[in-house]
């Protein structure tokens, strides 16, 4: 028999994320901190709006590229939130979660041989996604000594005459690092010079603390080259919904709307009912939210520093990143012993890339009870570890 399965496939490995989870979700009194998943539910009156759509009898297809009343909405909020203007007929697809449309953007953008620079560590489906696409994953490796942020030095020395896309994974998964205003500037002035386009992942970008959230579309002559991708999982809770999108020029987003209507037809419509009222009306729920991860991170930072572990502060997402490098033991060996003997789950940082050994990342995605709980049971092993 011949062999069934693509080698293209069988050679991408599975995410390093999920083998905590399978392990803790058959383990008693475990505490995970692993997930990037909200623990707060959906505000009422994002639900309300998708019960009431299908109260009317909404079960239908919407066009392929999504609503009109959301397209208009996530156009709105963009000018809202950034100042930057698209347009909803033309510039504007609402895809199934950030995910598919960090797949269709480069399936669009790609052919064989195209390099793409992928600053790590970063959020698990670029690479594979990269590689399906038929195109070449660039690894530029983020340095903590940096904040985990991409400098314009490090991308010229990864930029050659196949570069065609850049990625920019900001706020971060999994270090929580964010870019400002003026990092921003010199990769756009580099962007520009040599003549790539960017993909800009800013799924958490209403998950910032003490500093604004800058999106690298902004800049002048960055719009025109920038496929800006967000969605509605961290910044509303709405993770299980599935809804996403995607803006930029009206050229390649024709291209992603082609792919997306021979692979998937259209977004849920319910979901992008209750999206309309997420961005009409839920401003404040995010507020809420934000406020309540900022509190988190303060006390998971101070724990972390309190039990000897280093860590830089993270001013986005819901991650911290600590160091473990000290304790002479690589990353997946202290998530594997940390479960077994105080149940409780992080992620190892070369989940994220080679470049995150000896970090873990953990989440603060959860109650701070479970925190508190967690961070005596991690400071008891960081201790036994020590003497």
């Amino acid at each position: 028999m011949k062999d069934p399965l693509s080698k293209t496939i069988v050679g991408i490995e599975p995410s390093g994320i999920r083998k905590f989870f399978d392990i803790v979700s058959e383990m008693k009194d475990a505490i995970s901190l692993g997930v990037g998943e909200p623990d707060f539910d959906t505000p009422w009156h994002i639900r309300e709006e998708g019960i009431y759509s299908l109260e009317k009898g909404r079960t239908f297809y919407t066009s392929n590229a999504g609503l009109k009343e959301l397209k208009v909405e996530i156009c709105k909020y963009l000018n809202r939130r950034l100042g930057v203007q698209y347009d909803y007929n033309h510039e504007t697809i609402v895809t199934i979660g950030g995910s598919e449309a960090i797949d269709i953007s480069l399936r669009a953008m790609l052919d064989p041989g195209d390099e793409v620079l992928i600053p790590q560590p970063c959020y698990v489906s670029y690479l594979p996604c990269v590689t399906l696409a038929g195109g070449k994953p660039v690894i530029i490796e983020l340095k903590v000594e940096n904040q985990f942020k991409l400098t314009k030095e490090q991308l010229l020395a990864a930029i050659t005459d196949k570069t065609k896309v850049l990625i920019l994974p900001f706020p971060n998964n999994p270090t929580g690092a964010i870019m400002e205003y003026d990092d921003l500037k010199e990769i756009a002035k580099v962007v520009e010079e040599k003549d790539i386009f960017v993909i800009t992942d800013e799924i958490y970008s209403e998950l910032t603390y003490g500093k604004k959230h800058v999106s690298i579309a902004e800049f002048p002559g960055m719009k025109e080259r920038t496929i800006l991708i967000n969605g509605f999982s961290k910044s509303y809770a709405m993770t299980g919904w599935r809804l996403g999108y995607a803006v930029g020029p009206r050229n390649i987003i024709e291209q992603m709307v082609k792919i997306h209507q021979y692979a998937i037809m259209c977004a849920p419509t319910t979901s992008q009912y209750a999206a309309v009222e997420a961005l009409r009306n839920g401003d404040s729920d995010v507020e809420t939210m934000r406020n309540a991860y900022d509190m988190r991170r303060k006390y998971l930072i101070n724990a972390l520093h309190e039990m000897g572990l280093e860590c830089f502060e993270p001013y986005g997402a819901f991650y911290v990143f600590p160091c473990i490098k000290s304790l002479g033991m690589t990353s997946d060996e202290f998530a594997t012993k940390l479960l077994k003997e105080e149940k409780v789950a992080v992620v190892p940082g070369t989940a994220f890339g080679n470049c995150g050994e000896g970090f873990l990342r953990i989440s603060y995605a959860y109650s701070i009870e479970n925190l508190k709980i967690a961070m005596e049971r991690i400071e008891r092993f960081v201790t036994k570890i020590k003497k």
